[in-house]
């Protein structure tokens, strides 16, 4: 599939609004050392990231570009696809994220049916 010059290399739907990394984190405290975890948030996203994602039979390798368009509830989140890219990593969609060296990200809202469309293409190489 190409999109002008670019070739799509893997593209998904997951259902679920993803948390923003920022604010994704919360101290806790471990056998009694103080430890940063992810938030509850970001554990149910990362898990049903995890439960939807169709993986590519091998992981994608070399420079790519990620498009996000991510539907939110509401106005309130920040847009920030670094989760995701954390998770298309820990997935196996792509290598390594260091990887995505292009980003495009879209912010949209649908109260009803949260979501992120996500899409792994080539680097336009004019």
């Amino acid at each position: 599939m190409s999109t002008g010059k670019d070739t799509v290399f893997w593209e998904q739907i997951i259902p679920g609004e993803p948390a923003s990394k920022s604010n994704s984190r919360r101290l806790v405290s471990i056998k009694g050392k103080p430890r940063v975890i992810k938030s509850e948030k970001a554990l149910k996203y990362s898990k049903q990231f995890e439960s939807y994602v169709r993986p590519p039979d091998c992981p994608i390798t070399g420079d790519v570009k990620l498009i996000v368009e991510i539907w939110y509830k509401t106005r309130r989140p920040d847009l920030d696809p670094s989760l995701i890219m954390d998770l298309l990593q820990k997935t196996q969609v792509i290598e390594n994220d260091r990887q995505i060296k292009e980003i495009h990200a879209f912010h949209h809202l649908d109260k009803e049916n949260p979501r992120a469309k996500i899409t792994i293409s080539s680097l336009n190489q004019d």
